[in-house]
């Protein structure tokens, strides 16, 4: 199975093909179709019409939701990493280097409301996190990495260096040369050899 994935919130009902409206209550259907976790954002008539829900073949979990229709304005492409474009940024890389990353920025971001729990499933002997960013409708499986406490400040640093500084930090400025003068064309070689600083014992 993949690490993490993050699935956006529908525009229309899987179901009927149904536009959502803003502020239209909907359900979302969670589903266990390896290799991945898949979602299926219906409307609450179509749900109505699945009388069995947990029948279906994979069936994980259900939960409603409200739609609300994405801004108009587009979001500006300078900006310092926040925790919830960092956590999109790794969910999106899926490399295993950044689990522990991910699972406390998930963490950070539930303790601040911004993510809610909808799930907590068992696969590979791993628990994963089904979180809910309830604004966006974005859903996000975060594995749980297991971290010991001895691991959790070298973590955290590694957060806090990744926010600051993002996926691709600049590049150390190159160390200037050291300034050599200019060679004497009249002196020899012993006389060269001579003016040179002579290193200290």
């Amino acid at each position: 199975m993949n690490e993490w994935n993050i699935q956006s919130r529908a525009h229309a009902c899987e179901v009927c093909g149904e536009t959502f409206t803003d502020q239209q209550p909907y359900h979302t259907l969670l589903f266990d179709a390896p290799p991945a976790l898949r979602r299926s954002d219906i409307c609450v008539p179509c749900a109505k019409r699945v009388k069995d829900q947990r029948s279906l073949a994979g069936f994980i979990s259900h939960w409603q939701g409200t739609y609300e229709a994405p801004p108009d304005q587009p979001v500006d492409p300078i900006q310092k990493d926040t925790a919830e474009t960092l956590l999109h940024k790794l969910v999106k890389l899926n490399d295993p280097r950044y689990v522990p990353a991910a699972f406390i920025l998930a963490v950070m971001l539930e303790r601040k409301r911004l993510l809610k729990v909808k799930e907590q499933i068992n696969r590979d002997g791993r628990r994963v996190f089904i979180y809910e960013h309830p604004k966006t409708g974005d859903v996000f499986a975060i594995t749980d990495p297991d971290l010991h406490l001895d691991q959790l400040q070298d973590v955290q640093h590694d957060v806090a260096r990744l926010l600051e500084h993002g996926l691709n930090p600049p590049a150390a400025e190159p160390v200037a040369a050291p300034e050599i003068p200019p060679a004497n064309p009249d002196a020899t070689p012993a006389a060269a050899a001579a003016e040179e600083p002579v290193a200290a014992l």
